[in-house]
């Protein structure tokens, strides 16, 4: 994985600081890093828009790595943790400024999903932005492939041919039904482009969405 912060990451870091009504990146905020893998994304959160967080990953070798590249570093204020994505987030209720999930939680169910949303929620502070990447199924003729030749336990969801583990894709109209009733959602970018582990690219649909949390939520 490079260690050069996501390119959508830092396009969503620069709109938010255009066009949100609060500041997104206060000073003293507060991030959390939800499948952070080798720091990267925190480490640029930390050192270009001043934010302390937290970065999560099921990889106990991903979360060392990222402790090792913060500390080469010589920032002191992130911390990153093993943990499972559907466990209680490390953060109290009301206390981040901005979540991300890039790529990291499409292996979680329907109960799974609702669970880490209902954590987001928690953890956020009104206001709060979540940053959300993932596989969408408009327009991804390989994903539509799969449905059909790889079935999974529950809608749009596959069973991915190599690694064995549930995949789900989501659709633009599910999206807005699952977020819409806690987030405000202001804006949605599609792209073919995606990279994989190895570092080669190919081309599957993903989802790029700028949510806010909701005042009242």
């Amino acid at each position: 994985m490079s260690d050069e912060a996501s390119g959508d990451l830092v396009s969503f870091c620069n709109w938010a600081e255009r066009n949100a009504e609060w500041p997104p990146f206060p000073q003293d905020g507060k991030f959390l890093d939800i499948g952070c893998g080798n720091g990267r994304n925190a480490i640029y959160l930390s050192e270009f828009h001043g934010q302390s967080g937290v970065g999560i990953d099921i990889s106990g070798a991903a979360v060392e790595i990222a402790r090792k590249k913060a500390d080469e570093k010589g920032i002191k204020n992130l911390k990153f943790i093993t943990q499972s994505f559907d466990e209680k987030l490390p953060a109290e209720d009301g206390s981040l400024d901005v979540v991300i999930d890039l790529m990291s939680t499409m292996s979680l169910l329907r109960p799974e999903r609702e669970k880490l949303k209902a954590e987001v929620i928690r953890v956020l502070k009104p206001y709060g932005w979540f940053y959300f990447k993932t596989f969408v199924l408009d327009g991804d003729s390989h994903a539509k492939r799969l449905l059909l030749t790889e079935k999974g336990p529950e809608y749009n969801t596959y069973m991915h041919p190599r690694i064995g583990v549930p995949e789900h894709v989501w659709t633009i109209d599910e999206m807005q039904e699952f977020f819409g009733d806690a987030f405000t959602i202001h804006k949605m970018l599609k792209s073919y482009k995606h990279v994989t582990k190895e570092g080669k690219p190919h081309k599957r649909r993903t989802i790029s969405v700028y949510m806010e949390k909701k005042r009242d939520m």
